[in-house]
């Protein structure tokens, strides 16, 4: 495969083989296929010329084949940014004829995202990842990187423009992760199946789709199924997509009075530009509420309200964003431990005695403090995915502590937060005749964030459990 799998590798990439100069960055060409990843990009690059769209404003990518003209516009970019085959399958032939210098970015391949597999073809992937903000997080943390790489001295326009796009997702995020919550679930089905990120995300459930994609050819069972909780009543809502054809609409909602609802995860018809990511997500969230007969008031004052409280972005430790997953295959995320102090350890559970010490403290240490020891959420992130699977971590957790939330996930995920946290570690073979045999160096602190996430300060291995449950109500009393 040509491209690469993640846009840190890319990073090495430029950096050895091509130096843009900013007397060159005119000729710094990037193109990206489709509307809401061009937003967003478009967002980091303002201020310059800003990246080339190649599917225009009124198409979907599917049934998209490039023009001529176009094709040549992809053999003279520097960088292409495109979703995947799922997707922009017309694109396929043409990427494998571009020539070396064109660095061509598949982001479904991006290990760092919340990749879905399609509950439609199980050979396939969910190409909708950026309708859950928080995979667009961690994208822009990494394109954010490569235009630095690219373009040195405009370093503090791309670090500026980051933080802008990224106080604009902490608002939608904000107004999403609470605008779900305690909606009645199992009211929707859908047309086409693109909302699995965002139903994951924000706790919302739709019982049935007819289709995954206008690829796909609509079968009568599916079409029976998606009636058949139309007509009981079941279902007061049926969504489907601006651009994408429904030719069996009527049949579906004859003689019902269920309430139609149409999304635009393309942005279909909108501007293009920085604003139309945010545009599209509003719009669809907006048409969800009102589909399912939510409180539109009440989802106007909570998108006041996130816009006035959107979370700041902060640099430093404990600050960026990531997808891993808990012990029990849920999600875990930067928005999902919001909430209570945060403890967070770095060990993993073939670790013959650092780690179970500074468990066996904390857990005396939570004793100690009786019931305000509810405040407080560790969690147990691994630096060993490679033996820490959800089910080792599972009994591993069973094994010390209920309330431990044990985290795994990609080894390039772990580097991620791991350096985030500025935590170190380091695998150790002690016998070369022996590889799968090792154990790990690693940062033995225990880290405390406050209930927004932020990092107030570490503990270093050894503290006495009477001593540390001592200095963790102090900053909760000066709370």
């Amino acid at each position: 495969m040509r491209w690469s799998e993640t846009l840190l590798f890319l990073l090495t990439i430029i950096t050895s083989s091509v130096v843009y100069s900013a007397e060159k960055l005119d000729s710094f060409r990037v193109v990206v296929s489709i509307k809401p990843i061009h937003s967003i990009v478009a967002g980091l690059m303002e201020g310059t010329d800003g990246p080339e769209l190649l599917i225009g404003t009124e198409s979907t990518p599917y049934g998209y084949v490039p023009t001529k003209a176009q094709q040549q516009l992809l053999k003279e970019a520097d960088v292409l940014f495109w979703v995947g085959a799922e997707l922009e399958k017309g694109l396929v032939g043409t990427i494998e004829e571009l020539p070396p210098k064109v660095q061509v970015i598949e982001l479904l391949s991006h290990q760092g995202l919340k990749i879905l597999p399609s509950r439609m073809s199980s050979d396939q992937r969910d190409p909708y990842f950026w309708l859950d903000s928080r995979n667009v997080m961690i994208v822009i943390d990494d394109m954010t990187r490569l235009l630095q790489q690219a373009d040195p001295k405009r370093s503090h326009l791309y670090e500026r423009n980051r933080r802008k796009v990224l106080t604009r997702l902490a608002r939608i995020d904000r107004e999403y992760e609470y605008g779900y919550r305690g909606m009645k679930a199992g009211l929707g089905v859908q047309y086409f199946d693109t909302l699995q990120y965002f139903e994951q995300a924000y706790a919302l459930k739709i019982l049935e789709r007819v289709s995954g994609s206008p690829r796909q050819s609509i079968n009568a069972a599916s079409l029976l199924k998606v009636r058949e909780r139309i007509i009981s009543g079941e279902a007061t809502c049926l969504l489907s997509e601006k651009g994408f054809p429904t030719d069996n609409l009527a049949l579906l909602i004859e003689g019902s009075q269920i309430n139609h609802g149409i999304l635009n995860s393309f942005g279909v018809g909108l501007t293009v530009g920085p604003d139309l990511y945010f545009n599209l997500m509003d719009h669809n969230t907006d048409e969800i509420k009102r589909c399912l007969n939510a409180d539109m008031q009440a989802a106007g004052t909570a998108r006041e309200l996130a816009k006035q409280d959107a979370t700041k972005v902060v640099d430093g430790i404990g600050s960026g964003q990531f997808l891993l997953t808990d012990h029990l295959g849920r999600l875990v995320s930067k928005q999902t431990m919001l909430g209570k102090y945060q403890i967070v350890y770095f060990g993993y559970t073939f670790c013959p005695d650092i780690c179970p010490t500074s468990l066996q403290i904390l857990f005396q240490a939570f004793d100690l403090l009786g019931e305000s020891a509810d405040l407080f959420q560790p969690y147990f992130i691994t630096i060993d995915p490679q033996r820490d699977s959800i089910e080792v971590m599972r009994n591993y957790v069973t094994y010390y502590d209920e309330r431990l939330i044990g985290v795994t996930g990609s080894q390039k995920m772990i580097d991620r937060v791991a350096s985030q946290f500025k935590a170190k570690y380091e695998k150790v073979v002690e016998d070369a005749m022996e590889p799968d045999i090792y154990l790990m160096d690693h940062t033995a602190s225990l880290y405390l964030l406050d209930t927004e996430g932020r990092f107030i300060t570490k503990f270093a291995h050894g503290i006495s459990p009477e001593e540390l449950a001592r200095r963790l109500m102090d900053f909760v009393d000066k709370k």
